[in-house]
Parts: structure tokens; C-alpha cells; sequence
């Protein structure tokens, strides 16, 4: 009875905010500026847009509500991960943009030739068969325009969007995506927990540091590596690997939306109140602002890392993942921070950084690289005996087919994961090479090992491999 009460609540709440969102739209629509609300930045139009994302959310749980304890669950949750995950991108796609343009706009503005006095700088672009002149004043302009854009609405959907897709993918599965009981034996729900209350704490701590006079040192770099180090170990004592990978990403995301929410937004409101009202700004405003968004800028590149990490295991599948993630957050924030140097035409003061970069992530390939297998499994054990295709077959069908098949027959994934299928020896010789990354080198497969493959089982399908992998 609860169950139909929740979705009913739901599919109300879904249609009362399509109501709701059409009668905005056609009342900004009508209005210069999107239908300004006050001098803060809000527009109708942009509420608009925050209950579009509501009403996204309502749908996925309305999907989920539908999708649990029936034939379809595995279908549904299998296109809100398609459709959540592709605005996730976008919207992040249009964040991240919008934060490299600006960062290298702040690096590559010309501040000495002919500049007026009330400008910091400017500069000259050509993009797309036109030519663009860009100018940055000091605080404000004497007029404030009417029609003034606000970068905000695409840090706060790309986060609720990936907050959804955290759910859709990880927390809806938590018994089969988040929980790994060889890391840690909890509950679902204490899962969830944990993962939630670490993006508070971790926003706590680092906004914590930020109000600290070393803000402004270089101890504060090396402070905040060790905390987001500690962060990454902390989530792979408790989350599967590649679970933890995820939360690592999702916590580096909340903490640039929180410095979008909290400091940046609040400050160009505040340059926005004083220039409309002739009043004095507090210049630490627009420093810390800045501080903040330089901030989100080196947290781009391992974020965008960790979206795409889970497809390749040799990196949460290693021994000790929080190292390899933690080497290459620090070896891709250093890439970003040549970068930075190089719109700012100082990369002649600190030539060593890039090389000491890729040098860190090259490493990491080596470190992450299997054993030598020469007449013996990846996992040490001595190939005594010739192993058969058969063995390797009744090792499959016993422990993979149950998702990689064209008929899976598991709780979670109702269509095989990539298309992967082991339905004829045929497609295990053809797979091999998957199948010895995956199963035998990182043991990533099955997934959290649902399924209780042994090390006997993975050694025995190295020998085949290292054999030649022959169908007899």
C-alpha cells in the first residue's frame, strides 16, 4: 500500500511541475532577460530550468517506485542510467567549459596596452568566422545592464544530475554496485549513508581550510592533497573500488558546487547590490571568489578522470586503488596547472612541471602493468597441467553467464553489460583478452564478486589464456 501511496505522490508531484514549468517559460518568454526576478541574478526562466531538473528527479524516482520487485526492473533503471547520465554530461560539459574559458580568459587578458582606467584588461578573439572584444573592468561598470548572464545553473544541474545518476547507478544496487563484503560487510542503507555524509564533511573540512590563512600559502595545496588522499583511502575501506572511485568524483563535485553556491554566487551578487546602489564593495569578495573558481579549476581534470574510470578496471582494480587514484589526481591537476601557466606565458619560470606530471601518470602505468605470466596464472600459481576449453566453459557458465548472456539471468542487469556475452566458447576465445584483464589481472569480474569465483577458477583460466587459448 505504501509502495502505490509513493507513487501516486510521485506522478502528482511529476505533472503539478510540468504545470508549473510551462506557465514559467511562457511568462519569461514574454519578458526581457528571461523575466528578471530582482537584481540577483534569478530569472523565470531559470527557475524554469531548476524545476525541469526537479521534475527529471521526480521521474526517476517514479522509475525506480515502478522498476523495483518487477520483470522490468533491470530495463528501466537501464534507461534512467541513460537518460540521467547524458544530461549529466551536458550540463557538465557546459560547467566545465564555461570554467576553462574563464580561467584562461583571467590568464591570457592583455592588462597594459591601452587599457582604461577602469578596466583589468581585455582581449581580442576570433571564433567561429567572427571576431570578438572581451573587456573585464576592475569592479563594475558604472550602468549595470539589464540583460546580465549568470554562470550558475550549469554547476547546479551537473551536480544534481550526477547526485541522480549516484542513485540510479549505485544506490537503487547499493547490495550489488556499492557494498563490496570483501571491504566492508554493511548494510545498503549505512552504505548510502556514508557516502552522503562524507560529501558534507568533506564541503565542511575544505571550506574550513579555506577560511584559514593558508588559503594563501603553498602549504595549502599540500593540505588539501593529503585530505582528498584521505578521503580516497577512507572510500575504498568501505565501497567496492569502483564505487569508491565514484564517491571520490561526486565529493570533488560537491565541493566546486559549494563554492559555486556559497561564495562565488554570493559575492557577484554582492558586486551587483553595491554597483546598483553606489556603494563601496569589499575587495576580499571578488578575491576569494576567484580563489574558489581557480580551485574548481585544477578539480576539473581528475573529476572528469574518475566519470570515466569505471570502464577501465587496471585502475580501481589494482591492489591499493586509493594510491593510483590519489597519484593520478595529482598527476592530472599538474597537467591543468601547466596548462594555466602556459595562457599566462610562464611556463619558462617552471619548465619542471609538466614533465614531473606525465612522469607521475607514466608511473602509474608501469605500477598498475600485470606480472610476467611466462608458464605460470597472473596470480603466481605454476600451470601444471594442460587446461581444457571445457573447464574454462563450465568456470563461465557457472560464475559470468548470469549477466553475459544474451538472456542474463541476474537480479540487477536484465541485458548483457557492453553487449559482452559468453553464450559459445567462440565468444570466450574472442573475449580472451577481456576476460584475463578483467577476471585474472585486476579480479574486477564478477561484479563485487557476486557470484564467489575462486582463485583456483581464475588461475585455471590463465593457464588456458597463457596456453594459447584453444578450443579443444
Amino acid at each position: 500500500m505504501l509502495q502505490y501511496i509513493t507513487l501516486l505522490s510521485l506522478i502528482l508531484a511529476f505533472l503539478l511541475l510540468l504545470g508549473v514549468i510551462f506557465a514559467l517559460q511562457r511568462v519569461a518568454k514574454t519578458r526581457p532577460g528571461g523575466g528578471a526576478v530582482g537584481s540577483n541574478g534569478f530569472t523565470l526562466e531559470g527557475y524554469s530550468y531548476a524545476l525541469i531538473l526537479l521534475a527529471v528527479i521526480a521521474a526517476v524516482g517514479i522509475g525506480y517506485v515502478l522498476a523495483r520487485d518487477s520483470p522490468w526492473a533491470g530495463h528501466i533503471l537501464e534507461w534512467l542510467n541513460i537518460v540521467v547520465r547524458l544530461m549529466h554530461i551536458t550540463f557538465g560539459i557546459a560547467w566545465i567549459g564555461a570554467s576553462f574559458y574563464f580561467v584562461f580568459l583571467e590568464n591570457a587578458l592583455n592588462r597594459t596596452d591601452n587599457v582604461r582606467e577602469e578596466l583589468a584588461g581585455n582581449l581580442w578573439a576570433v571564433h567561429g568566422g567572427g571576431f570578438y572584444y572581451l573587456e573585464k573592468y576592475k569592479s563594475a561598470p558604472k550602468v549595470i545592464p539589464k540583460s546580465l548572464h549568470w554562470f550558475k545553473y550549469e554547476a547546479y544541474f551537473t551536480w544534481l544530475s550526477g547526485f541522480s545518476l549516484l542513485f540510479v547507478v549505485y544506490y537503487f544496487n547499493a547490495s550489488s554496485m556499492l557494498i563490496d563484503p570483501r571491504v566492508l560487510d554493511i548494510s545498503p542503507l549505512a552504505g548510502v549513508g556514508i557516502g552522503v555524509g562524507s560529501f558534507v564533511a568533506a564541503w565542511l573540512v575544505y571550506d574550513g581550510l579555506c577560511r584559514t590563512a593558508l588559503v594563501r600559502s603553498k602549504w595549502f595545496m599540500v593540505i588539501g592533497f593529503i585530505i582528498a588522499t584521505a578521503f580516497a583511502f577512507f572510500y575504498a575501506q568501505v565501497f567496492s573500488a569502483r564505487a569508491a572511485y565514484i564517491h571520490f568524483g561526486a565529493m570533488l563535485g560537491t565541493l566546486m558546487v559549494g563554492n559555486v553556491f556559497f561564495t562565488i554566487i554570493p559575492a557577484q551578487k554582492a558586486m551587483v547590490k553595491a554597483a546598483t546602489e553606489g556603494t563601496p564593495l569589499d575587495p576580499t569578495l571578488g578575491k576569494n571568489a576567484l580563489a574558489r573558481s581557480l580551485h574548481n579549476n585544477y578539480f576539473t581534470l581528475p573529476v572528469l578522470f574518475v566519470m570515466v574510470s569505471n570502464h577501465f578496471p587496471s585502475t580501481f582494480g589494482h591492489s591499493y586503488p586509493w594510491a593510483i587514484l590519489a597519484a593520478i589526481t595529482l598527476g592530472t591537476a599538474g597537467v591543468k596547472h601547466w596548462l594555466n601557466l602556459r595562457e599566462k606565458h610562464q611556463t619558462d619560470t617552471a619548465v619542471w612541471v609538466l614533465p614531473a606530471a606525465v612522469a607521475l601518470l607514466l608511473g602509474v602505468v608501469f605500477v598498475t602493468a600485470p606480472p610476467a605470466q611466462s608458464g605460470s596464472a597472473a596470480g603466481g600459481a605454476a600451470c601444471t597441467q594442460q587446461v581444457s576449453m571445457s573447464q574454462v566453459n563450465m568456470i563461465v557458465q557457472k560464475r559470468c553467464i548470469q549477466c553475459h548472456s544474451a538472456h542474463p539471468t541476474d537480479d540487477v542487469f536484465k541485458s548483457p553489460p557492453n553487449g559482452v556475452v559468453y553464450d559459445t566458447p567462440e565468444d570466450i576465445i574472442r573475449l580472451k583478452d577481456k576476460i584475463m584483464q578483467r577476471v585474472v589481472v585486476t579480479k574486477t569480474m564478477p561484479q563485487n564478486n557476486k557470484t564467489q569465483i575462486t582463485q583456483e577458477e581464475r588461475d585455471l583460466i590463465a593457464c588456458w589464456i597463457n596456453q594459447g587459448a584453444q578450443n579443444k
